[in-house]
Parts: structure tokens; sequence; C-alpha cells
């Protein structure tokens, strides 16, 4: 586990990688998505999935960790899965009751939160797809008076997730929100056709 200076350290430089990469993406998703794929990989306690019943599945995912932005969609009834990493491709650009679980609650709160152990919380619901999360974040994009969305980061392994993980996690919630709004993304958001788009009104 590293020490909270190495944590520092190392969300220092990837918020100045992420900053640069996002800069030059393309669009409004590809800026979102040097966040979510930068955010499994820097954040956690990987020595958590070796504790005994680590993971809420039996046999343990292959795949463990994951991460995306739920953005508000303008009708403001529902959230969109966004620059997801390592959920079904069939959940890219979902859209998910805007009242639904902890994203919901974020959506209503504004605030953040991290739930370190999954099976503590009876309100939790499974959304992603790919495993049942045993600890997760999440940590709203705001701008001025706007909530724009939430970014959500999942272990399947109970425990991964810390307070200090949550203070990283939302300074890049905040990097986030400016790169959306500088790359057009309201507009972005409005021009998309949710005629066809799957609904989730419920987890499992």
């Amino acid at each position: 586990m590293r020490t909270m200076l190495e944590l520092s350290h190392d969300a220092m430089l990837a918020l100045s990688r992420v900053a640069a990469e996002a800069a030059a993406a393309e669009g409004p998703e590809d800026a979102l998505w040097s966040v979510t794929r930068t955010l499994p990989a820097l954040l956690g306690d990987r020595s958590a999935a070796l504790a005994p019943r680590a993971y809420r599945d039996d046999p343990p995912p292959a795949v463990t960790s994951a991460c995306a932005v739920f953005l508000r969609m303008p009708d403001g009834r529902h959230h969109m899965i966004s620059a997801p990493v390592n959920f079904p491709p069939e959940q890219h650009h979902e859209l998910v009751d805007i009242a639904l679980g902890h994203p919901g609650h974020v959506a209503a709160t504004r605030q953040p939160m991290v739930l370190h152990d999954t099976t503590l919380h009876a309100s939790f619901v499974k959304i992603l797809q790919a495993f049942r999360a045993g600890s997760s974040m999440f940590t709203p994009m705001l701008w001025k008076d706007d909530y724009l969305g939430v970014i959500i980061c999942a272990n399947a392994a109970r425990g991964t997730f810390g307070e200090r993980d949550l203070a990283v996690q939302t300074a890049f919630a905040g990097l986030a929100a400016a790169l959306f709004m500088a790359h057009g993304g309201p507009a972005w958001l409005a021009g998309i056709d949710t005629a066809g788009l799957p609904v989730r009104r419920t987890g499992s």
C-alpha cells in the first residue's frame, strides 16, 4: 500500500498528464476517457484483493476494476453512461434513471461519497454489469451552479477505496468538468438521439 506522500506524488503527475492529453482530445467524451482510463490504475489499495472473502462474486471476476462518467442528460431524468472503462459494450451510452442508486444520491446532494465496503450499504444497487462492486467512489462534476454528472470508480474487492482516494478523485472530477465544458460537452450531449438507447430504471 502506498503512503500518502507517494499517492500525492502519483496524483500530481497523473493530473498533469491527463490535462495535457485531454486538452488535445477530439471531443468531450474523448476528453473524459483520458480521466476514466487513469483512475482505476491510480487509485485504491491493491492488497485489498488478498483479504479473505474480498470479492462479492464467486468465483472472482476476471475484470476487477471499472470507471465511467454518468452524465446528466438535458431532460434531467437520466444519467448517460459515458467514457466507460471495463463496462460491457452494451452499457456504453445506456440511460440510467437519475434517481437510481448512489449515482442518484450524488445527483441529489452534489456531495462525493466513498463506499469502503458495499456490503455495509443496504441501499447499494448493481448498475455496472461487469461485476458486483465491493468498493466504489462517486464524485460529482460541477460547473458553477450546474451539476454535470458523476464520476464512478468501482473495484470488485471490498476495502479497496478510502478517503484519500476519494480526495484524489474529487480533484479529477473538477478537471473533468472543465474539460467537458471546454470541449462543448453540453451541446454534444443535447445533440445525441436518445430514441434508440437502452434505459435502466432498476438495479440488480
